[in-house]
């Protein structure tokens, strides 16, 4: 937000709304949580606005399991309260290695089957080029087995190949199982030991109708971990009436970027990493895990936090991994720095997001729903007409000159 007393300066949050809540820790206060009004200028979808509301949680003394625990007993309680809905904790568990490759997501819908499989290695020195390439070049293939849709007409496939093309995919292979043969325009360059061995591992029966996406492993999960959720509601293979709760954990402390060719924080560079993997942080900064936890709910991510870093001396190295010197740090992260200087205890907090819990506890399948005076899809109001433009006489007052583009 701009400042009007302070031209050229700007109100804005540095890196992560948990800062605040480490500095209060540190001080001496032990447990915390605010219902906050929030506002993040995020792409919108069913389950997103940019103005949301969070039950906003900090604990001291405490560990990974502490909050799942504690966390878990909210949730019960929520449900019992609210809609007389008795919970059965503990909840399900994954790590987020195990739900990328079965579900190609880190927030799965695990209320259907339809998981995806790695048939990689079948498929490695094919005579089928673009497999083979694939492979070689680091890639990967998986496929998902839609049981008894071999019935799928083509123009529909044609729809779910645009879809996977909306992240990333380049097309999706297919197969159908008839009695007699497989229909498809890619059998012919496989060999009957990649059949046998494709038949096996996907447990393909006459009637099923398989689909394939090859390429780099995040292209792969993306277009098949959506592809699969867009199949479960197409195909009607969700129980409306179920509850699948899981914790996600074990994500990864960094990726890489290839634009500025650097590491960066899966989370936020305050992240603990696990006890266990800080010993090879140097060495292999991409094999170490985090202390970060997500809770999802039919496919929906409703909570997410992590352990924070309480050491000086393991988050200076994480700036250091992530290319931020010490000038830079000091200048974003200074007063975070200092304290931890005088001794923090360790900590972890956690965040759940309100207006996506009351949606699914509603029944109702659009933030939008739950919410008082919504933005369109577009990011819109239409009561108030915001964003509008402002009139010169404001931004003279905040020092601010609007160029249009050419």
């Amino acid at each position: 937000m701009p400042s009007r007393l302070h031209h050229g300066q700007f109100y804005a949050l540095p890196q992560s709304p948990q800062l605040f809540k480490q500095l209060l820790m540190m001080s001496g206060m032990e447990r915390y949580f605010q219902i906050a009004r929030c506002f993040r200028d995020e792409d919108l979808r069913a389950d997103r606005q940019p103005e949301f509301t969070q039950i906003d949680i900090e604990m001291s003394f405490i560990n990974q399991e502490d909050v799942i625990q504690t966390m878990e007993g909210l949730v019960v309680a929520m449900w019992k309260q609210g809609l007389g809905t008795e919970l059965k904790p503990p909840f399900q568990r994954l790590s987020y290695g195990e739900s990328i490759e079965r579900f190609g997501l880190d927030a799965p819908d695990m209320r259907f089957g339809l998981e995806l499989q790695d048939v990689s290695e079948v498929f490695r020195g094919t005579s089928f080029k673009v497999f083979a390439d694939t492979v070689a070049k680091g890639g990967m293939i998986k496929a998902i087995n839609a049981k008894g849709k071999a019935d799928m007409s083509r123009s529909e496939i044609d729809e779910l190949t645009k879809f996977v093309g909306i992240y990333g995919a380049k097309g999706l292979a297919w197969i159908k199982v008839l009695p007699n043969e497989w229909q498809s325009p890619i059998v012919k360059f496989f060999s009957d030991a990649e059949k046998d061995a494709l038949k096996t591992k996907l447990g393909m029966e006459p009637g099923d109708l398989v689909m394939f996406v090859a390429d780099k492993p995040k292209v792969v999960n993306d277009a098949l971990g959506n592809l699969r959720e867009h199949l479960g509601a197409k195909l009607g293979l969700i129980d409306e009436s179920k509850l699948s709760f899981v914790w996600i954990y074990d994500f990864p402390m960094f990726d890489h970027d290839e634009k500025e060719a650097r590491p960066v924080a899966v989370h936020h560079p305050f992240t603990s990493p696990r006890v266990q993997d800080i010993e090879g942080l140097d060495a292999n900064p991409y094999e170490a895990l985090t202390q970060a936890y997500d809770l999802v709910l039919n496919g929906h991510e409703i909570g997410g936090g992590s352990i924070r870093i309480h050491d000086p001396k393991l988050q200076s190295k994480v700036f250091e991994i992530l290319k931020i010197n010490l000038e830079e740090a000091k200048q974003k992260f200074g007063f975070l720095l200092e304290a931890l200087e005088y001794g923090a205890p360790p900590h972890g907090g956690i965040a759940f997001g309100l207006d996506r819990l009351i949606m699914i506890m509603a029944g109702v399948s659009s933030i939008r729903d739950v919410i008082a005076f919504p933005k369109t899809q577009k990011g819109t109001c239409p009561l108030s007409e915001a964003p509008s433009p402002v009139s010169a006489t404001q931004l003279l007052e905040l020092g601010i000159r609007v160029e249009k583009k050419a």
